[in-house]
């Protein structure tokens, strides 16, 4: 199983020169892949911008985008920006579908939320016709750069439910899940939902399976800063409920990681992204250790 590493941009603090040391410590480390997602009325940088950075200032390790949210974005451009950033990477982007779960980043730029799940799947089909050429509307050019990957990057979809995994089964040539406590029993059933999602789609091929989960370690009071994080990057739920789900957390051990990263290679995930819960290097530092025991 390749594990990867999410930039710590939902950390309040993160900086330029951290995501230059952040990138050159994942490229020459044990990971398969750099990544960020996507908020908008939060603290995080902007996602396209900051992958672009990764793309420049790493050469190794896969550029993926975790996730882009189809609905606060307009496909013509957003096809521009990703085969850019494909280019610039020189093929290493991988790019991640969703739907986002925060009305208020649909609200901050005038997108619809209710219909947002059909605009994943138009997405999805309208990139791939951009990249393959089609032009944006009849008379036009077609958009450039061309990708380097032929047909366009990898995309994958982050539904998580019955009727996303469905829907996500008709264009997606994987999943890029998540589980906020990491519990091997939740990764295990979102493997299982996303197969036999594909095989009631009749896709020959199983789907390429990819999760993650919060991860804090090699920092003083390790699990408090883990839980901290938390209920702040999921404060959009309610205070009450943010704490409570914040205090379930418990990767903050070398044995902690171990154990949720055995479950996920047990049930055949590809990818594991481990989400730092702090921008401090020091929890690179000791993440990357228990990985490259296991490698």
């Amino acid at each position: 199983m390749k594990i990867g590493v999410a930039l710590p941009t939902m950390a309040a603090g993160y900086t330029g020169p951290l995501l230059r040391e952040w990138c050159s410590m994942v490229d020459q480390g044990p990971y398969s892949s750099i990544s960020t997602g996507e908020r908008l009325t939060f603290v995080n940088p902007e996602l396209i911008s900051t992958l672009s950075a990764c793309a420049a200032l790493t050469e190794r390790v896969d550029v993926l985008a975790n996730i882009v949210v189809a609905g606060l974005h307009r496909p013509a451009m957003l096809a521009k920006q990703l085969a850019t950033i494909d280019v610039l990477s020189e093929g290493r982007l991988v790019v991640g579908l969703g739907v986002g779960g925060r009305p208020h980043d649909y609200q901050a730029v005038d997108a619809p939320f209710r219909s947002r799940h059909d605009t994943v799947d138009e997405l999805a089909a309208r990139l791939r016709e951009l990249w393959a050429g089609v032009p944006p509307f009849e008379g036009a050019d077609p958009i450039g750069p061309a990708c380097t990957q032929p047909g366009g990057p990898r995309l994958l979809s982050g539904a998580m439910g019955p009727k996303g995994l469905a829907r996500a089964a008709r264009w997606a040539d994987g999943i890029t899940g998540f589980s906020v406590s990491g519990d091997p029993k939740e990764v295990a059933l979102a493997a299982l939902g996303a197969r036999q999602a594909w095989e009631a789609a009749s896709r020959e091929e199983e789907p390429w399976l990819g999760t993650g989960t919060f991860c804090t370690l090699g920092v003083p009071d390790s699990l408090g800063v883990l839980q901290r994080f938390a209920a702040t990057y999921l404060g959009f739920l309610g205070t009450e409920m943010a704490e409570a789900v914040a205090q379930s957390l418990t990767v903050a051990t070398p044995a902690e990681l171990n154990r949720v990263l055995d479950g996920a290679e047990e049930v055949g995930i590809e990818e594991f992204t481990l989400v730092p819960g702090t921008w401090d290097p020091a929890c690179l530092e000791a993440m990357t250790e228990v990985v490259e025991a296991r490698v």
